[in-house]
This record gives structure tokens, C-alpha cells and sequence, in this order.
């Protein structure tokens, strides 16, 4: 049994860049003063930052620290509490409280990896981390996979940070997931290529388009250049590194309604769709699309924009899928039908 909290380095899945001041976990590099400025507001939430590890212990106990209880527009579901999860199940939870505390998270015992999704929307620090009658051991590593994309990718209107479509899809499918999905923004930026040029990565998906639909808008002229610049600089860091593209899924207001440079969403999603297939045809053998308009049902929005959780199970199992493939992992069990 362990006396002492560990320090949490070899548990800590999630992170993208070492921490900085105030931000122990950002989603894009804090160095790098060119992003926007509501990329790099999202960027400070530890989105997808997680503890992995194997345990036989009756409890384990996380030293932490809250900055916040503030959780803005996206709510509860940016998390309120510490869940363990094994699988596709909730093992154990404990309540976040501003200020530092400890969580105790049993029971955890059992065969099999534990993943302990943190209350992202509350900016924990996490200091260390110990088992109580028993041992922990840290998770092995997995496949490394990059997702970019909006608020969309980064999880909004899930009821809880496990419950978000990548952090379902890297238990269920054995990948190490990395979330830069950036609410409110997220429009293909030069910038953020290069940062994702620059990250170790064994795939990457690209899932955007509905922001550039308002905010701000853009042409599919202006798209279209944009996501080629945009892969291209990503190919200068990964050159035959698998990219799984993601078009814009269903969004009722947008789908038919043009902008105020006369897109609409469905004209944006034809045009990532395009280029998608145009790199692969012009030699691009590592590129894959998977056509978003009809993954989910307008009924399974929450709010219009952003999937249910029943929506997030969905988006799992076909995005997982394709990148799980795109690694050749047969690591997992797969999304369970049963739940959407």
C-alpha cells in the first residue's frame, strides 16, 4: 500500500503541450501568439485529460485542485466529478470541489485498464496520485491519435466529459486521444496546422466546417484553399501519417441556409468532401473521408449543433472505427450497438 501520493507523470493521458503558468494542460501551444483568441479561451480547458492505469486496489486517491466552479455555457456536462471508468462503464465517482482536496475513487479493482475522466470545465491541477490497499500499475501506451476539430470534436452537450464521442471511441478502441476540439472556433488556422505538424502522432482526424459557416463565415473558395494549406502543412510533419477526415455532420439551421458569402453548411461539407478525395486521388494514400451529413439525426441533437449523448456513442463507433483501422488496432472491444 502506498503512504505517499505518486507523482501523476506516467498515469496522465491527454496532455498536447507542457504546461505553463496557470495552464497545466493546454490544448495548443501557449507560446505561439497567433492563434485566435477563442482558440486559445477553449485551449485552456484540459479537455480529454485523463489518468489511465491498471489497479487491484480497494481505492485510489487523487490529490488535486480546482480553479473554478464556473462551468459557462456548456454546463454540468464539463464535469463535476472525478469518474472512473472501465470499459464503457462508470465504476466509480467522486465529487470536484474548488481549492485543493482529495478525491477517493472505489471501488476500482478489476481486470483491466481504469480511465479517470477529469472535471475538465473546473481546471483541476493534479498533483499526485496513490492506491489504498493495493498497487497501481500505468496503462501501456496506445496508438496516438490527434483529434482536431470544434466544439463538436471537443465534446459540447455529452452529459459528462467520459461521455464525449472521443473519449468514448479511445476506451472502446484502445487509442491514446489527444482532443484539440476548439469551441467556437476551430476554422482550419495556420497556426494550429503547424502545432498538429509538430505533435507526435500515430493518426489524425479532421473534422471541421461548421464554424466557417458563421464564424466568421466563409466562401468555399475560402474553405477549400484553406483545408489544402491546412493538410499540407500537417504533411510536412506527418507525411504518410493516416488522416481521417470528418465533414460536418447534420445542422438543421445551416444545412440550407447561406451565409453572408452565400454558403451554406451543405455547400462547406461538399467542399471538405472534395478535397478529401481530391489529395487522395492526386497520391494521398493515407487520407480518408467518412461523410458526416447522415452519421446522426436532427433528433439526435441536443441543441441543434451538438450531439446527444445517444449522438456521441454514434460518432464513437464510426470514427473509431475508421481510426482504429487507419492504426490497424485491434486493441478493444468496439462501441456496443445497444446505445445508439
Amino acid at each position: 500500500m502506498s503512504t505517499d501520493f505518486e507523482a501523476i507523470d506516467p498515469y496522465l493521458r491527454g496532455a498536447a503541450f507542457p504546461g505553463v503558468d496557470n495552464w497545466p494542460y493546454p490544448r495548443a501551444d501557449p507560446m505561439d501568439f497567433r492563434l485566435p483568441q477563442d482558440t486559445w479561451a477553449t485551449a485552456q480547458l484540459p479537455v480529454g485529460v485523463r489518468l489511465e492505469f491498471a489497479t487491484d486496489a480497494e481505492a485510489v486517491e487523487i490529490d488535486y485542485s480546482c480553479a473554478t466552479d464556473d462551468l459557462g455555457y456548456r454546463g454540468a456536462g464539463a464535469g463535476t466529478t472525478f469518474e472512473a471508468w472501465r470499459g464503457d462503464e462508470v465504476v466509480a465517482s467522486a465529487p470536484a470541489q474548488v481549492g485543493r482536496n482529495v478525491a477517493r475513487l472505489s471501488p476500482v479493482a478489476g481486470d483491466g485498464k481504469v480511465v479517470v475522466a477529469v472535471p475538465e470545465g473546473m481546471r483541476p491541477t493534479i498533483h499526485g496520485i496513490r492506491a489504498v490497499g493495493g498497487s497501481l500499475t500505468a496503462a501501456p501506451a496506445e496508438p496516438r491519435w490527434i483529434a482536431y476539430g470544434d466544439s463538436i470534436t471537443e465534446g459540447w452537450t455529452a452529459s459528462s466529459p467520459g461521455r464525449a464521442w472521443p473519449a468514448i471511441a479511445g476506451r472502446a478502441y484502445g487509442l491514446d486521444h489527444v482532443n484539440l476540439g476548439y469551441a467556437g472556433s476551430c476554422r482550419g488556422e495556420i497556426a494550429s496546422a503547424e502545432q498538429v505538424s509538430g505533435l507526435p502522432a500515430d493518426v489524425i482526424t479532421l473534422a471541421y466546417g461548421t464554424n466557417c459557416w458563421s464564424r466568421p463565415p466563409h466562401s468555399t473558395g475560402m474553405l477549400r484553399e484553406g483545408m489544402r494549406a491546412w493538410v499540407s502543412i500537417v504533411r510536412e510533419g506527418h507525411p504518410t501519417t493516416p488522416i481521417v477526415v470528418l465533414s460536418p455532420i447534420v445542422r438543421p439551421e445551416a444545412d440550407n441556409t447561406p451565409n453572408r458569402l452565400g454558403a451554406s453548411l451543405s455547400d462547406l461539407r461538399a467542399v471538405v468532401e472534395e478535397v478529401a478525395e481530391e489529395l487522395k486521388a492526386a497520391g494521398d494514400k493515407n487520407i480518408s473521408l467518412i461523410p458526416g451529413a447522415n452519421l446522426i439525426t436532427a433528433e439526435q441533437l441536443s441543441d441543434g449543433v451538438h450531439p446527444t449523448d445517444e449522438g456521441q456513442v454514434i460518432l464513437a463507433r464510426v470514427v473509431g472505427q475508421a481510426v482504429a483501422a487507419a492504426v490497424g488496432n485491434g486493441v478493444g472491444s468496439g462501441v456496443g450497438t445497444d446505445r445508439g
